[in-house]
């Protein structure tokens, strides 16, 4: 769909584009990625000739775009910016159907569909179409600089840094927007960022530049994998790549605090504080920290009325997990024992902390895609709940 042919653009002596070759596939989306100077832009820009190249060819549909009249090229592939570039004195519908116009489109045919991007994306026709740009918000605006690239139905789009000047929240909330829509459409897209985060969550293809070349172009989960070289892991962060089960230690991913009681303590105490703590069992310890048992609600709800003291009712001796202990070890030792939770304790049989299923799902898939750090910084304060007790 897209061919570059050992491309260049050259100012004076220096190249910001160096013999560049890539393919982007009908219906890929492909992220140009790289530190600033690296080239993404202005390769995105010799696309629709906005730029023109020092040598080489680029290609869109077997036709090379240097034979075409750029402003015949223009009008037929969608160019989305950072900076939006709406209209500010034309309605939203006139916005949309920009291209629209210059196609000779009729007016019915302009307006069905302005109304129908406008609900691809949950934004009622009735309440937008004649609004102003600066009517909407800078996450609305930049909706309607997208769809106004969709509004010709082009089959190749070209994005540079399109959701780059938006909070986090916004940023997100377009990106999945947007996913959803080309899941849907399966255009043709060639999106420059600078965020890898973004790239990842974007791209079929990454293609990483640096002063002009590919470094390496292919798959996310691919470059996660087998980075090409130390460039590579240095830029999508060393801490980013794929562990294995058997390389997460339980220390990094277990709940570091959770909540315990003493073994001298009563009944009626233990309730108190599963209430306060929002909890369902307790980790049950002596006055130095040693792991004695585990008691549970329903140990607790059995015995409430006899009264006593925890250490006559707790389960003693509970399948533990120990500091050094792999994750893989962690889920084999809960499967076999069929147990939901796994208190973490260290050679002295001290308690350091617990794993539970729910900590599993909640923080597994990001320490594995993730540094240690973030393993021991998943959990703050007393935020667990021990839900799975039985």
């Amino acid at each position: 769909m897209i061919r570059f042919e050992d491309i260049s653009k050259l100012y004076g002596s220096q190249a910001v584009v160096d013999h560049l070759n890539l393919d982007v596939n009908p219906g890929e989306l492909v992220t140009l990625i790289g530190a600033s100077g690296c080239g993404k832009t202005t390769t995105l820009k010799m696309v629709n000739r906005i730029i023109e190249p020092s040598s080489g060819h680029i290609y869109v549909n077997d036709k090379d775009v240097f034979q075409q009249d750029p402003v015949e090229l223009r009008r037929g592939i969608g160019y989305v910016i950072q900076q939006i570039g709406l209209f500010p004195n034309m309605t939203i519908a006139e916005n949309i159907s920009v291209v629209g116009k210059l196609l000779h489109w009729s007016k019915s045919r302009m307006t069905e569909r302005a109304e129908e991007l406008l609900r691809m994306v949950d934004m009622d026709p009735g309440l937008y179409l004649n609004r102003y740009p600066k009517e909407l918000s800078g996450g609305q605006q930049q909706r309607i600089g997208v769809l106004r690239a969709l509004a010709a139905d082009p089959s190749i789009i070209l994005m540079d840094e399109p959701f780059g000047a938006l909070d986090p929240i916004t940023r997100d909330q377009l990106q999945s927007e947007f996913k959803k829509i080309q899941t849907r459409l399966r255009k043709t897209i060639l999106f420059v960022t600078h965020d890898m985060d973004e790239a990842l969550k974007m791209a079929d293809t990454i293609v990483l530049m640096r002063d002009g070349k590919v470094v390496q172009a292919a798959p996310p989960d691919e470059m996660l994998r087998n980075p090409a070289d130390d460039y590579v892991v240095n830029f999508i962060g060393s801490n980013r790549g794929l562990r294995s089960p058997d390389d997460v230690l339980v220390e990094e991913i277990m709940i570091p605090d959770p909540v315990t009681i003493e073994i001298g303590r009563g009944l009626a105490e233990g309730m108190e504080r599963m209430r306060k703590y929002r909890v369902d069992s307790l980790m049950v310890v002596d006055q130095n920290n040693v792991l004695s048992g585990i008691i549970t609600i329903r140990e607790i709800q059995q015995n409430l009325a006899k009264g006593g003291r925890i250490g006559s009712f707790m389960t003693q001796q509970p399948t533990t997990a120990h500091v050094g202990h792999t994750v893989r070890e962690a889920v084999s030792l809960m499967a076999q024992n069929n147990v939901g939770y796994l208190p973490v304790v260290d050679d002295q049989f001290r308690l350091q902390g617990l794993i539970t299923r729910a900590s599993l799902v909640n923080v597994l898939s990001d320490v594995l895609w993730s540094g240690p750090e973030i393993g021991k910084n998943g959990f703050a304060g007393r935020t667990n709940n021990h839900e799975e007790a039985n």
